[in-house]
């Protein structure tokens, strides 16, 4: 019977012999909240601790044994006991214990890692205004990360590569001071951009701290003269434009002509940056000079004035060429031919080009020949034939006389009295 009791308690002891326990290592933010678990998958009523990298012991089973508020229990049980380390300090990294009493004693090993926070980056070197051309030197710098923080810089959401990296362990040689340094010449492009100073850290949780710096740049004006129309033309106004653009902004400005002050104050307003000429004429042409001061220095444009004439646009009979006197007249003498019309027309149309290219006059004179000829000719036949219509109308009317001697006597025997004879006689004229 003793036999039996005796395997009975080896059995026991050695199932309890056979577990280790099992532990993880565990990483926190300062000042966040650590929970430490151990588990052991078999117990046979053995109890687990907790103890620190002091190794004072802090939880006995479920019995607390170190008076620290920051430390609780979260689960005791055969097969497992879980504690938490809240608001952790950079003082509580380190490795930690659980233990099995088992005959022998079984531990394992936690290791607690802290990471330090770094705080939020600065950053100097910057003094306004900072003149154009300049050589600028910015510096970022954070303090406290565990492990060393990265810094990065941004220029117009633009990362900078070329920048210098340091890195110093602090006073109390588990954090880190982290500096980078960016330099740069500023232009006037760089004026009111803004300059960031980004710092990367796993305890960040993927949001990082940013610094940032908007620039001043100080620089001359530029000045450009800006016309309200491409073609100005005599008779019409005129308005230029200074537009000028610098820091400090330059007011007012100056406008001269050919070197000297504006001619006619009474035609030409100045109102503000622009100069309105009220109505142009061929004396206001010249150069004309816009000059815009600030601080930092002078610049000035300039703007050549053409004054050009405005463009005629005459009708078709404005002018008649003196060639057309004559056709004019050989016109009116022809009162009911048909080519008169289109001859008027096809001489009147040289003259709705006047003004511009003239047209060939020896061709039009040619023309003009031609029509007067026809149109004598035209006469000369008309006549012909008129006289022969007359003739065979007085012989009709003096049937009877074909075998007079002479006209008297024809007259005197033909039809009808004499006196009827004078009433039938017609005049042409």
């Amino acid at each position: 019977m003793l036999q039996d009791l005796y395997a009975l308690h080896m059995d026991k002891h050695t199932g309890s012999q056979g577990q280790f326990p099992l532990t993880q290592n565990v990483t926190v933010v300062e000042g966040g909240t650590a929970i430490l678990t151990c588990r052991v998958d078999q117990n046979d009523n053995t109890s687990l601790q907790w103890s620190n990298p002091a190794q004072q012991t802090l939880y006995f089973d479920d019995k607390k044994a170190l008076r620290d508020n920051r430390i609780e229990l979260v689960r005791a049980s055969w097969h497992e006991l879980s504690i938490s380390v809240s608001d952790v300090s950079l003082s509580d990294e380190g490795q930690y214990t659980c233990s099995l009493f088992t005959m022998p004693v079984k531990t394992s090993k936690a290791y607690l890692t802290v990471l330090g926070v770094p705080d939020k980056p600065q950053i100097s070197g910057f003094s306004s205004p900072v003149m154009e051309g300049d050589l600028m030197q910015l510096t970022c710098k954070t303090s406290g990360s565990k492990p060393a923080a990265d810094i990065r810089w941004f220029k117009n959401d633009k990362e900078i590569k070329d920048v210098k990296y340091l890195k110093e362990e602090d006073a109390n040689r588990k954090t880190f001071t982290v500096s980078s340094t960016l330099d740069f010449r500023v232009d006037r492009s760089d004026d009111g951009v803004a300059v960031i100073c980004r710092v990367d850290h796993e305890s960040l949780n993927a949001t990082p701290q940013v610094a940032m710096q908007v620039l001043e740049i100080h620089y001359t004006p530029s000045v450009k003269i800006i016309p309200s129309t491409p073609f100005p033309q005599e008779g019409q106004p005129l308005i230029l434009t200074c537009e000028s653009k610098g820091k400090p902004l330059p007011e007012p400005v100056l406008w001269t002509k050919d070197g000297g002050e504006l001619p006619d104050p009474d035609r030409m307003v100045v109102s503000g940056r622009e100069l309105n000429i009220l109505f142009l004429n061929k004396t206001d042409n010249g150069t004309y000079r816009c000059e815009a001061t600030n601080t930092i220095g002078q610049s000035s444009a300039e703007y050549v004035l053409i004054v050009h004439d405005v463009p005629n646009t005459l009708l078709p009979t404005t002018i008649i060429p003196s060639l057309t006197t004559a056709t004019v007249t050989t016109t009116v003498a022809i009162t009911t031919s048909p080519t008169t019309s289109a001859t008027t027309s096809s001489i009147r149309d040289p003259n709705a080009l006047a003004g511009q290219t003239g047209p060939d006059h020896a061709l039009i004179g040619g023309i003009v020949a031609v029509v007067v000829f026809v149109t004598l000719c035209s006469i000369f036949l008309l006549g012909r034939y008129l006289a022969r219509h007359k003739g065979t109308y007085l012989t009709n009317e003096a049937k009877g006389a074909e075998d007079a001697p002479d006209a008297d006597t024809a007259i005197i025997n033909a039809e009808g009295s004499q006196v009827n004879a004078e009433e039938k006689k017609e005049y042409f004229i």
